[in-house]
């Protein structure tokens, strides 16, 4: 009986994902816009947390931020565009804002694991991924 009542209709699930992953890699996009606007400005001065260089840091940001993200909200190569956006996050989390308190690392932190809960349960039934099994 429990069972039956926990029981999630498939097609509420797949609207579910589809409105994380839209959600999800929206807000994300929005946040790495402004960096790929302005990374002529930016890549002298961005920070550089894992030693890889200026410039390589913000375009590796970027590309996470902003590409990844509409990969994610396409749900095309789902799986695969989420590991940059998690290493981004996570980069941010525990080095760059590392010693800082966790209210500072909230957002980070809700969208790695936001991230994490997509690439665990897949982009679901409304996603260029489905469509190109098929």
């Amino acid at each position: 009986m429990l069972k039956k009542i926990l029981a999630v209709p498939p097609l509420s699930l797949d609207f579910g994902l589809l409105f994380f992953r839209v959600a999800a890699g929206g807000l994300m996009l929005f946040h790495g816009l402004p960096k790929l606007i302005g990374f002529a400005e930016r890549k002298d001065s961005f920070a550089d947390p894992i030693g890889l260089g200026k410039t390589l840091s913000l375009s590796l940001t970027v590309g996470a931020e902003f590409f990844c993200s509409i990969f994610l909200i396409l749900g095309l190569f789902t799986r695969l565009a989420l590991i940059p956006l998690m290493f981004t996050m996570s980069v941010v989390i525990f080095v760059v804002h590392g010693d800082d308190p966790l209210k500072e690392r909230e957002l980070p932190l809700f969208f790695l694991l936001s991230y994490i809960g997509i690439f665990l349960a897949g982009p679901g039934k409304y996603s260029a991924d489905t469509v190109l099994r098929k």
